[in-house]
């Protein structure tokens, strides 16, 4: 061990909750190898994450709005980000594992589909109705990054990339934050885009929810964290004040009802999982035009998971680019 090392693990038991997770604890990687100097193990996760063509991809990833035209709305790296910033605040304050906290929150979407939610409809639809984005992400870091090394991180951080959404819970109370974080982010982050998009007047949000989470984005945010800091404070279980956590989620059903299912932000939808069924119809029958890497699944598994795993990692626009040059014909011109 460096003398780095050593001091992250002295300023750990120094300073760390007795029930934050302990770097040394770490139940490893698959694959065995050489610790790091200078960083601890889940920094060392964090790293290869940012560096991962997975990462880079969700910058054209949608959040709410289909492959946007306007430069302000979220795409599913800034909501990274924003989940990211609200989980190391919630962390900090509560003295867990903010590296561990941190790496997670940074890789917990890797797994989404072009067109968000759409996207993982159509592959529920025709490749397996247990497909997930939680679980494909664990695919991604395990399988498909680093032409199919994967990307080799720590136990807990694909258990909290894992069970960041979904009824199985994670067994760090850091991934338990990365739960609240995602939430607060994505309702907080939704309605600020739709109010901008003119889905939404900020008076249409029901009056009791604004007087008890506030009337601002920040406001709003500020209440939900805090909320979390306050409840989950000496405790072993991460939570929300009662209050506040029936409001949040009276605020998320007040956005499903307006924003996310009949608005006018899924207009396009329809059209979206129209052309990556298309997509996945194409390729399933025609899997020699699948890219190299795609080989091995075929012979270990099966086409239809090479054809998942192709068309889950593509951005929104790669795809439509793609059914472009293989559907749409191009006006013949004389040279």
């Amino acid at each position: 061990m460096s003398d780095v090392q050593k001091l992250f693990d002295e300023r750990e038991e120094r300073e760390l909750s007795e029930f934050a997770f302990r770097t040394k604890n770490t139940k490893g990687r698959e694959k065995p190898c050489t610790p790091c100097t200078m960083r601890t193990e889940f920094q060392r996760d964090r790293d290869r994450i940012i560096h991962s063509q997975a990462f880079r991809r969700l910058m054209y990833k949608t959040q709410v709005f289909l492959a946007p035209a306007g430069d302000h709305y979220r795409t599913r790296l800034t909501h990274t980000l924003e989940v990211t910033q609200i989980a190391r605040t919630i962390a900090r304050a509560l003295r867990l594992n903010e590296d561990l906290t941190e790496a997670i929150a940074l890789g917990h979407d890797l797994g989404h589909t072009p067109f968000g939610h759409a996207g993982e409809t159509v592959m529920r639809k025709l490749f397996s109705p247990d497909f997930s984005h939680n679980i494909q992400g664990v695919r991604v870091v395990e399988k498909l990054e680093n032409d199919g090394e994967g990307l080799n991180l720590t136990f807990e951080v694909r258990n909290g990339i894992a069970c960041h959404t979904g009824k199985e819970l994670p067994v760090t109370l850091e991934g338990a934050v990365i739960r609240y974080a995602d939430r607060i982010a994505y309702i907080n982050h939704d309605i600020d885009d739709a109010l901008r998009a003119g889905i939404l007047r900020q008076e249409e949000i029901p009056a009791d929810l604004r007087a008890i989470l506030g009337e601002k984005h920040g406001e709003r945010i500020n209440t939900m964290v805090s909320s979390v800091v306050s409840e989950s404070m000496g405790k072993p279980k991460i939570s929300m004040d009662p209050d506040i956590q029936e409001a949040t989620d009276a605020l998320r059903e007040f956005l499903f009802a307006r924003v996310y299912r009949d608005s006018i932000a899924k207009v396009e939808e329809v059209k979206a999982k129209d052309m990556l069924a298309h997509l996945f119809t194409y390729f399933v029958d025609h899997h020699e035009k699948l890219p190299i890497e795609s080989l091995e699944t075929i012979s270990k598994e099966s086409v239809e998971r090479a054809v998942c795993d192709y068309l889950s990692g593509m951005t929104d626009r790669y795809a439509i680019e793609l059914y472009r040059d293989l559907f749409i014909p191009e006006r013949w011109r004389v040279k």
